[in-house]
């Protein structure tokens, strides 16, 4: 995965925020990475109503 990448929210790992669980299916653009509390990386994702909020790699597929 790169910055400017289009990915898919295609499942959530843990219980979230109602704003972010109706992103379940929608489409963003990588922003950029983050460090995760685990030391793995997220993924910064924005979508088209200017919404931005990250996700683990695993929860996201990239768009063709």
């Amino acid at each position: 995965m790169e910055i400017g990448q289009k990915v898919k929210v295609y499942r959530l790992r843990d219980r979230v925020s109602s704003p972010v669980a109706k992103r379940l299916g929608q489409v963003g653009i990588i922003q950029s990475f983050k460090m995760t509390d685990a030391s793995g990386v997220g993924v910064v994702v924005k979508f088209e109503d200017n919404f931005v909020t990250w996700f683990f790699e695993d929860e996201l597929k990239l768009v063709p």
